[in-house]
């Protein structure tokens, strides 16, 4: 990536003097002051390679969602610092971050988070959307996504036609239609039954095995945890557990 920042110089170098994907350094992460302060992340080191699938689970309440915000520019660090390949992100103005997460990163919530009444192929386009895409060139993409995740032929259902599956699926297609290099998600199967929880988690596999898309995801399940080919488990705002399946 060229660097999002000037006069910076970059992060930690990895193997063979490369840096990570994504690396957090001391990361710190308080809501609030005084004695209403919460300490939600509790200065952890994290460093995400490209083509991972990471699982972060742990207890409500552990700093895993909070983590993933990070990671995703959602948030910034009350304190230590956020590097993607190596340059200082945390600093960045709200617009470039904003540009940076539309750019680099696809994003998978719980609860779907799809426009009411509005097709299946308009809200998988909506991304592209804020990326000054034309609307051709947006339907052709967007049914390309739909087609990734085995939505082909359901492009004009609208979101109340559709299953709790069918709609993870789409939301699953809204976040690689700008091709990004990372998938967050969070709980992506929280609002399903196990058989289309089933589902969905083979779909995020596949994406990360066939497409070479890092994912992370935050889950509470262990069994949607399994999937991953590593597992970060956090207590108390801290990593405790790091390790490979």
């Amino acid at each position: 990536m060229g660097s999002p920042t000037d006069g910076h110089p970059p992060g930690d170098a990895g193997e063979g003097g490369i840096p990570p994907l994504l690396s957090l350094r001391h990361v710190t992460k308080v809501y609030g002051s005084g004695g209403a302060a919460v300490r939600a992340l509790d200065g952890i080191d994290l460093d995400v390679q490209p083509g991972e699938f990471v699982a972060i689970t742990g207890a409500s309440g552990s700093g895993k969602s909070t983590a993933m915000s990070i990671l995703g520019c959602l948030e910034v660090p009350s304190a230590g610092e956020y590097f993607i390949e190596g340059y200082p992100v945390q600093d960045l103005s709200a617009d470039v971050l904003a540009a940076l997460r539309n750019a680099r990163f696809g994003f998978v919530f719980q609860q779907f988070n799809l426009l009411t009444r509005t097709s299946a192929l308009e809200n998988v386009g909506m991304p592209l959307v804020y990326g000054g895409v034309g609307a051709r060139e947006r339907a052709r993409r967007a049914a390309g996504a739909l087609a990734v995740v085995g939505l082909a032929g359901r492009e004009a259902a609208r979101t109340n036609e559709l299953s709790g599956g069918e709609q993870q699926r789409v939301a699953i297609a809204r976040a690689i239609v700008n091709g990004p290099e990372i998938v967050l998600a969070d709980e992506p199967t929280g609002n399903l039954d196990s058989k289309r929880g089933a589902e969905i988690m083979r779909l995020l596999a596949s994406l990360n095995r066939d497409d070479r898309i890092t994912v992370i995801m935050v889950t509470h399940d262990a069994g949607c945890a399994a999937y991953a080919s590593r597992q970060v488990v956090f207590s108390d705002g801290k990593v405790v557990t790091d390790g490979r399946a």
